[in-house]
């Protein structure tokens, strides 16, 4: 799906309109990780770079009510923007009205403003989430280009980015979002192959579109997390007081017979009397004996995942293979991280959430292709869905 970038537009003198994904952790007004922002600064750049006024926008956090606005402002992110652009940056803190306004009229070439957080509009009907017709129209009548750079929010129709889009202005992707269509839609529908998925996280229910999806695709899919003993419960063993999903038992059983043996199920379990990391741990091949929960897949598991991993050329990771927050339960996650990164010549690309996190605390961030920045919308590309957000950027 080839669709219009930044690079397609003369940007020169024109008032450029910048959905970035700027939803940053802030704690008592310090961003904790800037990662985000970072991400977006290619774009930015190069708008500026082409002689471009870019007039920035996000969301930071849900806000549904006045008190929620408190620690939501994108004054901070303004502020580490600046820092990280090396130049003055200007912070509106409304989202609509004449200061705003004024603000964007002052604008010289290679000038960047940057408005309040876009759901600050929810607290009055949820204008933003629900995709007031009003909302978009006033947005896109504030810019002469519309670059939708959020990858993060592609997966949800908000007036930020399908709202601004469906008024007809020139709508590209940013680079980021470019990157992410690349990486994730091409791992799906054009892999090199071997092409292997590994699919974990405690929810049968969050990753069956993804595992229909990708039965026709992959070469084979590694199932790890949570997840793993609703389809043990399927194939008629004991899991203990493990995780399980009793009403996805019987899909669990149609997804094993249509993957046949694509889908390969870890073989061993660490497992724990509670959900704790203060409790003795044991090893269990096969069965989870009574008393006990699976927290982890074991080291049969994991050799076996590795060797599955052998030769491939196209990894895509979608949820940890354990609770990896506790360290007695991390070595599954840790284990398939190094088996990627052992691997050659090949493209390897975590689907966001809980694997980019589990990678990143785990020192593993740098080995990988790519790290999406949208565990919702990667997901949903994984599910072969159309992403509202993605089909509003204008085609070539």
């Amino acid at each position: 799906m080839a669709k219009m970038t930044v690079k397609d537009l003369d940007l020169k003198d024109k008032k450029v309109l910048v959905r970035v994904d700027f939803n940053v952790p802030v704690k008592d007004g310090v961003i904790t990780d800037d990662t985000r922002i970072k991400a977006a600064l290619p774009t930015i750049n190069y708008i500026l770079e082409q002689g471009g006024k870019a007039i920035l926008f996000s969301h930071l956090g849900r806000v549904k009510t006045e008190e929620d606005k408190a620690g939501k402002s994108l004054k901070p992110v303004a502020e580490r923007l600046s820092e990280l652009l090396g130049k003055n940056v200007t912070f509106v803190p409304e989202t609509r009205g004449s200061e705003l306004e004024s603000a964007i009229a002052d604008m010289k070439d290679g000038d960047v403003v940057v408005f309040e957080n876009t759901r600050f509009e929810d607290i009055d009907g949820k204008k933003e989430s629900g995709n007031d017709a009003e909302l978009g129209k006033y947005w896109a009548s504030l810019g002469d280009i519309f670059v939708n750079d959020a990858f993060g929010t592609a997966h949800r129709a908000h007036a930020s980015n399908v709202g601004i889009a469906s008024t007809g202005i020139p709508t590209v992707a940013g680079f980021l979002m470019e990157k992410e269509i690349k990486f994730i839609g091409e791992a799906v529908e054009e892999p090199k192959r071997p092409m292997i998925a590994i699919l974990g996280g405690a929810k049968v229910s969050d990753k069956i579109g993804v595992i229909k999806n990708l039965i026709p695709k992959a070469d084979k899919i590694l199932i790890g997390g949570g997840m793993t003993y609703t389809f043990y419960k399927a194939k008629g063993m004991e899991i203990g007081n493990s995780l399980v999903e009793a009403d996805k038992v019987e899909l669990a059983k149609e997804l094993i017979e249509a993957a046949g043996d694509k889908l390969v199920l870890p073989v061993d379990s660490i497992t724990a009397a509670e959900f704790s990391n203060d409790v003795p741990t044991e090893e269990h091949t096969g069965d989870v004996p009574e008393g006990q929960m699976g927290l982890d897949i074991g080291p049969e598991s994991i050799a076996l995942f590795a060797q599955t991993l052998e030769g491939a050329k196209t990894v895509v990771w979608n949820g940890p293979m354990g609770v990896f927050e506790m360290s007695n339960f991390a070595r599954g996650t840790i284990g398939v991280c190094e088996a990627i990164a052992n691997l050659k010549d090949a493209t390897t690309i975590i689907g966001g959430g809980d694997s980019a996190a589990a990678a990143e605390q785990l020192g593993f961030a740098d080995k990988f292709t790519h790290i999406s920045t949208g565990g919702g919308a990667s997901l949903e590309l994984l599910e072969g869905k159309e992403l509202p957000g993605l089909a509003a950027i204008n085609d070539k």
